[in-house]
């Protein structure tokens, strides 16, 4: 295939995986939004475990992470995709179900299987690079990430004017919009050309598979997995305890809901040109970035509680989050080789939300114990640890180029 059919073959796989990511990905920010209000509404007197049910769609995504990588590697990236479509539809349901029945933990599993469905959606960003020119990978994975602006959009407009649908049992409609999400998502995906065994140059690797110990005891593929998960684990922290935190301080579920939408937003806005700033200022220029801009939605936070400091904390939050986790994610595509690909990205992915989901359950408790100003001051030594490992990295680097 020539380098020319490499570039629009991409493009077109880029295009199609951003398309499903704003329809299947609106799935998260309904999770999100809802999951911690509709399990406080749930709940009685004892609203420590609000956030139980945003956990179990993070554990939903971990849990499924190697399993989806697996399941991919048999059937292939286009059939693997559209059975994660039918386990965010199964959630969705069970979700809907458990809040007619107001059962608490139901309403937890449904949204870990609807986190079970995100863990095929996580895939899009590696499907996407996978069949991709070197130089484009970094633009591929941004393409992907940019169509969670729209996912910012209908998941959330989607929960506002959908949670009371079947008043008076509320957010039931919410979790109903999910099912045909993945209904659409399922037809989006069936337009992929991306065979098991796809006979391109790009995915011509020859090079032998290394034990997984090997490849991640990469001094770079350490320091990419820990900015990456902390970058994720951080914004889920302080994401998943932001609309508790609006709702204490006497602002609406619909301001909440809709300050999670700008954050969204803000999250995929970035990646339309993440992926040029990734070419130019290289990648640990931009997680240093990212990781800096989580530290100033932690000073906006602690700075007041007004609306406008929720939402522009939230902001930064999002674009933190966007930089630090693409430019960690194209530091890890470096780290390993095509045949490698799926046991790498399985176990990435394991880590990644096992992480992620402690990280949405602390994030109640420690809200229910210390408040919101906790959940941001977290943010200062962990971002400033991982700060430390990029200059390690870079000192390392300098250092082995002046004895070349």
């Amino acid at each position: 295939m020539s380098d020319e059919a490499l570039y629009r073959e991409a493009k077109r796989t880029a295009l199609i995986l951003a398309a499903a990511q704003a329809v299947v990905g609106a799935s998260a920010p309904i999770a999100i939004s809802m999951g911690g209000l509709a399990g406080s509404y749930l709940l009685g007197t004892d609203k420590s475990l609000a956030t139980a049910p945003v956990t179990g769609f993070n554990v939903g995504v971990a849990l499924a992470a190697l399993p989806a990588a697996m399941l991919m590697r048999v059937v292939g990236r286009r059939y693997g995709l559209i059975a994660g479509t039918g386990a965010n539809a199964l959630g969705g349901a069970v979700a809907a179900f458990a809040l007619f029945q107001a059962d608490f933990w139901l309403f937890a599993f449904g949204l870990l299987l609807v986190g079970t469905g995100t863990a095929f959606t996580q895939q899009y960003r590696f499907a996407a690079v996978d069949n991709a020119p070197a130089d484009f990978k970094p633009r591929a994975i941004a393409w992907v990430l940019g169509g969670g602006i729209f996912a910012a959009v209908i998941g959330p407009q989607t929960a506002i004017h959908m949670r009371e649908l079947f008043a008076p049992v509320m957010f039931a409609g919410a979790f109903v919009g999910i099912i045909g999400f993945a209904a659409i998502g399922a037809l989006i995906l069936s337009l992929l050309r991306l065979p098991k065994d796809a006979p391109s140059a790009a995915l011509d690797d020859h090079q032998p598979a290394r034990p997984l110990t090997e490849i991640m005891a990469q001094p770079r593929f350490l320091v990419a997995l820990l900015c990456g998960v902390s970058s994720f684990a951080l914004m889920s922290f302080v994401m998943t305890g932001a609309p508790l935190a609006m709702v204490g301080c006497g602002f609406s579920p619909d301001e909440a809901t809709l300050g999670i939408s700008w954050h969204v937003m803000a999250m995929f806005a970035p990646s339309f040109f993440t992926g040029h700033l990734i070419a130019r200022f290289g990648k640990e220029r931009i997680v240093a970035t990212g990781l800096a801009l989580l530290i100033g939605c932690g000073l906006v936070a602690l700075s007041g509680i007004e609306l406008w400091q929720f939402w522009l904390a939230l902001i930064l939050l999002g674009v933190g989050w966007n930089f630090g986790f693409i430019g960690a994610t194209a530091m890890v595509a470096d780290c390993y080789h095509l045949s490698e690909k799926n046991k790498v990205q399985g176990v990435h992915d394991l880590l990644l939300f096992s992480t992620v989901a402690f990280a949405s359950l602390m994030s109640g408790r420690v809200y229910n114990a210390f408040g919101w100003d906790m959940l941001n001051w977290v943010i200062f030594p962990v971002a400033g640890a991982c700060l430390a490992t990029l200059a390690f990295l870079a000192l390392r680097r300098a250092r082995r180029a002046r004895v070349v």
